[in-house]
């Protein structure tokens, strides 16, 4: 399913798409080579905006939750993926234990853990789930609808190693993303791989790192394919030290949203683009909802280094760092609805997709979701299809794989810098 533009499908769009294209040898050597040298997430999901005039990653997940939004289609791209990873991590794997976020789980986050099971089940591995949830003190049995059931069982602690009772876990997947603190129980396990890893929860990853690998990729990306890497790159700002509600860095922010905006309009007048170019402040680390702040002007966060104007500030900036982010609209509609796409990769290869669905443009700026819709990612949409540019679905597919691909070389630069192993022997 492909949701239609509102725009029309001409311009920088379709001239990226058309370079894309012509450049896809080039384009598929380049990420043979970053393989070569650098190692991949083992999973990593992106949100990617199309905003008609430029096509730019917003936001990418190390811990993504919607395993269970994609088509059943693609799950033996998912499973084939996971199989690859798994040969690459350890050869020798047999069991793989889930440890699932702790606290409360949500329907939708059980489906979420069933379908990764499955993918990873699939690829040939016994899977149980270990909860690291103090609060877990014997197998909870969690029902999904149709009759299915989750077992959560409390996860055991030796010397180097975690696992059950009666069960000894080669490879432990991590799906939280630790963003209250890194429990002991995690840390020194010299004997197990912990996936992903200690440096890619919230207590090590920085929104701004990413932004600044990502700045650095656009640019090399860029130059391959003759483009400004602005029209795959949203401009980010770090502000630090910003404290609303003691009125700290409110000046500096102010500042920076200023700055960013200024170099948005003279992007926007440099394509002849009549939209009006805002930000958003979101916090650089931590999971993002409803504190998402968007701006059009730095006047509506009040006086420089007065009291802030927006509550949602006081929410957003806790006595941390905030980034200002360029805001990139999207001009895709479905079913009368904005419809934002996220890609999900497992290893170095797409999998999969859907559309987040939203009542309009306004709410996708950290609200909940009004639904989600499956990409058509099929065989024939991870590659390049002889149509005209901005007539074919499997090009636009395969645009979105390798802007979230790049987003995924970015994210193994970031595990690098914080890898305390790698730094090391670097």
């Amino acid at each position: 399913m492909v949701p239609h533009l509102v725009t029309a499908l001409s311009g920088p769009i379709n001239e990226l798409e058309q370079r894309i294209l012509d450049a896809t040898p080039v384009i598929e050597r380049w990420f043979r080579l970053e393989w070569m040298e650098h190692t991949p997430p083992l999973y990593c999901s992106v949100d990617i905006r199309n905003a008609g005039f430029k096509l730019a990653p917003v936001a990418a997940e190390l811990f993504p939750r919607g395993w269970h939004n994609l088509s059943e289609d693609v799950l033996p791209l998912a499973v084939q993926a996971g199989q690859a990873a798994i040969q690459k991590i350890c050869p020798e794997a047999r069991n793989l234990l889930i440890v699932p976020a702790s606290g409360k789980p949500s329907g939708p986050y059980l489906a979420n853990l069933a379908q990764l099971g499955r993918i990873f089940r699939l690829a040939g591995l016994n899977v149980r789930y270990g909860s690291i949830d103090p609060a877990v003190k014997r197998s909870v049995t969690h029902k999904l609808p149709g009759g299915a059931a989750l077992v959560f069982e409390p996860a055991l602690r030796s010397r180097y190693r975690l696992g059950l009772k009666h069960f000894d876990p080669c490879v432990i997947l991590l799906d939280d993303d630790l963003a209250h603190g890194t429990p002991g129980i995690l840390e020194d396990l010299h004997e197990q791989y912990l996936l992903p890893p200690l440096q890619a929860t919230w207590p090590v990853r920085r929104r701004s790192r990413h932004a600044s690998h990502y700045e650095e990729v656009s640019k090399r990306f860029g130059k391959l394919l003759g483009i400004d890497p602005w029209l795959i790159q949203p401009l980010t700002a770090h502000c630090q030290g910003v404290d609303a509600r003691k009125s700290e860095g409110l000046e500096r922010l102010h500042e920076s949203v200023n700055t960013l905006l200024a170099r948005l309009r003279r992007k926007h007048k440099e394509y002849g683009i009549a939209d009006k170019p805002f930000v958003l402040l979101k916090p650089d680390c931590g999971a993002v909802g409803a504190d998402v702040l968007a701006l059009g002007s730095a006047a509506e966060l009040g006086a420089a280094g007065g009291k802030p104007a927006h509550k949602a500030l006081t929410q957003l900036a806790r006595g941390g760092d905030v980034i200002v982010q360029e805001g990139v609209p999207t001009c895709e509609r479905l079913h009368d609805m904005v419809a934002e796409p996220s890609v999900y990769l497992i290893d170095r290869y797409v999998v999969g997709g859907y559309y987040r669905m939203y009542a309009d443009a306004a709410a996708s700026l950290g609200a909940p979701a009004a639904g989600c819709v499956p990409l058509a990612f099929d065989g024939r949409n991870h590659l390049p299809h002889a149509a005209e540019p901005g007539a074919s679905a499997p090009n636009r597919f395969y645009m979105y794989g390798v802007i979230a691909r790049v987003a995924l070389v970015v994210a193994s630069y970031e595990l690098e810098a914080t890898d305390p192993q790698w730094n090391e022997e670097a």
